[in-house]
């Protein structure tokens, strides 16, 4: 197997990885970010990590009885 398509293989392992647990993918956000809003900011990797984990999990809410 070239080196080529074993770091193509790797990096899909690893993105199937992350959703497979839910962790959001910040080089996919980037890459479709430049893609389709060209010359707008990109939110830091803290500040896209922060804004998924507010997204999934409210802020700082509790949405269930246990509060």
């Amino acid at each position: 197997m070239s080196s080529n398509k074993l770091q193509r293989a790797i990096q899909w392992l690893g993105r199937f990885t992350r959703l497979l647990v839910g962790m959001p993918d910040y080089e996919q956000y980037v890459a479709l970010r430049k893609a389709n809003h060209p010359g707008e900011p990109v939110m830091s990797q803290k500040e896209f990590f922060r804004e998924r984990q507010e997204a999934r999990y409210g802020k700082r809410q509790c949405n269930t009885r246990c509060c």
